[in-house]
């Protein structure tokens, strides 16, 4: 009887490589496929799909090719293994029942190998896998996103979205993630990939619709100051969100910058994007152009060339939408205005943040570390009251830990400070960033760092006085007295956290 192969592949070693290389080839194709139809892809899996799977099906072919090598050899000293190998003769009672065993096996194994496949799919799919299984570097963005707006939404859906262009470069970038996680080869803190983010008109605007934001949004915002007595402060502004469309009218607001009416472009000249000296607007109905340079950083006509024009969209600003790290101040006002820490005692609002803000070198030593911090701060300024309100210190420590937990994560120096919030202008210099009353045109025009321009103060009061109020807008004062000096500087000039 002919031969299929040539006598040398007839050997064990072949036949097992020949084996896995079917097998692999058929696990390659099901995942494929499942790639292929799946509604939304996973770049994970890609990477087990197109790399590991067909490292498995290169195996079987070397061993297909050695296996033959070898025999080829015995062949030519006169000791081929032929002989070696199992005779099935089906006549044989005892025959017959193995291979039945081994065909049903084989069935029942192929079958679980599919449904354990796509089971792994499904996981690799998962929020869990992405935060907590494969990428446990990212405790700190995941712990984020847990505790943000948009913790149902799938991880895939924002950073790599549909289209087989991003498809592929997430499969590259996940590739060189998995590497740096096996080699302890990532950064601490991990960088933003702003340079791998696709435009939020692909991603963000699948779900929010620039065209249907308009009107203006009423905001309440409680402070309290860190004096002895945690002075509250309250203020009610109207936030100008803006928007528009043809039905609504011209665009206007805080929306202004969406490119609806208007196309916004702009060079920065850090990583970080923190440092934007040049930018441009342009009217779509008109074709208007204006260009406005920093007054103290003017860009050379070689520096311009050799920067990156950007079109400005919803990530510029909402640059954290769901790995936000909390300024202390801004948390530890939340938790006193919900009564988890309590404004009855004296400084907790200053000793909590600086039981927080303490470069710890770990999670442990931080939370032994701030239990001890405001502890010895009431036993040493109030030895009384550390007996009569010890309840509530130890419920500001436990809520303090809490805070510290969601935003400061020292083993990967991951906190506010490494991942500035570009909404707002408190904590990071956000809208000032442009709007800095020093970005000028040729003919004069500057981009106003007019509180008016976003929002309205309608109401103020601070603890003991009374509260003003007016509908056509309010002149801001500011809690403690600076004089002029926060008409003159930037929030973030004071509120960064920098000695």
């Amino acid at each position: 009887m002919k031969k299929l192969f040539p006598q040398s592949m007839y050997n064990m070693m072949s036949m097992f490589g020949s084996a896995l290389t079917v097998v692999s080839f058929a696990v390659f194709l099901f995942l494929f496929l499942v790639e292929t139809l799946a509604e939304h892809t996973n770049p994970y899996m890609g990477i087990f799909t197109f790399m590991l799977v067909p490292l498995f099906l290169i195996l079987g072919l070397i061993l297909i090719a050695w296996g033959a090598w070898r025999e080829k050899k015995r062949i030519a000293r006169g000791t081929p293994s032929e002989g070696h190998l199992p005779k099935i003769d089906l006549n044989e009672p005892r025959h017959r029942r193995a291979v039945t065993k081994f065909f049903f096996g084989t069935i029942l194994l192929a079958g679980l190998s599919i449904f354990g496949s796509y089971e792994v799919y499904e996981y690799s799919d998962s929020v869990q896998f992405c935060g907590v299984v494969c990428h446990s570097v990212m405790h700190p963005e995941y712990t984020a996103y847990a505790n943000s707006p948009h913790a149902r939404v799938p991880c895939a859906e924002c950073h790599i979205g549909s289209g087989a262009e991003w498809f592929v470069k997430a499969k590259i970038t996940g590739a060189y993630q998995v590497y740096s996680v096996l080699f302890n080869k990532y950064s601490k803190p991990i960088p933003t990939p702003i340079e791998n983010l696709r435009p939020a008109q692909q991603t963000c605007e699948q779900c929010h619709w620039p065209k249907h934001f308009f009107s203006q949004k009423q905001r309440s915002l409680t402070y309290f100051i860190s004096d002895e007595k945690n002075t509250k402060w309250t203020l009610n502004l109207l936030m100008k969100i803006g928007g528009g469309n043809e039905l609504s009218g011209n665009t206007d607001g805080i929306h202004w910058h969406m490119n609806i009416a208007n196309e916004v472009d702009y060079i920065a000249t850090d990583y970080r994007r923190q440092e934007i000296p040049w930018v441009r607007s342009r009217d779509k109905r008109t074709g208007k152009e204006v260009v406005y340079q920093s007054t103290e950083f003017r860009l050379t006509a070689d520096e311009m060339k050799a920067q990156e024009t950007r079109r400005m969209d919803c990530i510029d600003c909402h640059n954290r939408p769901s790995h936000k790290f909390n300024h202390p101040a801004n948390q530890v006002n939340q938790f006193m205005q919900l009564g988890l820490i309590s404004p009855v005692l004296p400084y907790i609002k200053n000793i909590t943040i600086k039981a927080l803000e303490v470069p710890y070198s770990s999670s442990s030593i931080a939370y032994d570390s701030i239990g001890t911090v405001i502890r010895d701060f009431y036993a040493q300024s109030y030895p009384e009251g550390m007996k009569l309100q010890a309840q509530k210190i130890e419920q500001a420590i436990e809520e303090a830990r809490k805070i510290y937990a969601r935003n400061y994560f020292p083993e990967m120096r991951a906190d506010w400070r490494a991942y500035p919030d570009n909404i707002g202008h408190m904590y990071a210099a956000g809208c000032f960033r442009c709007h800095d009353g020093k970005h000028k045109s040729e003919d004069g025009k500057i981009l106003s760092q007019d509180c008016n321009v976003c929002h309205t103060l309608l109401a103020q009061k601070f603890e003991n006085d009374k509260q003003e109020v007016a509908m056509q807008g309010l002149s801001y004062r500011h809690p403690v007295n600076v004089d002029k000096a926060w008409q003159e500087m930037r929030c973030y000039d004071c509120h960064n956290g920098k000695k």
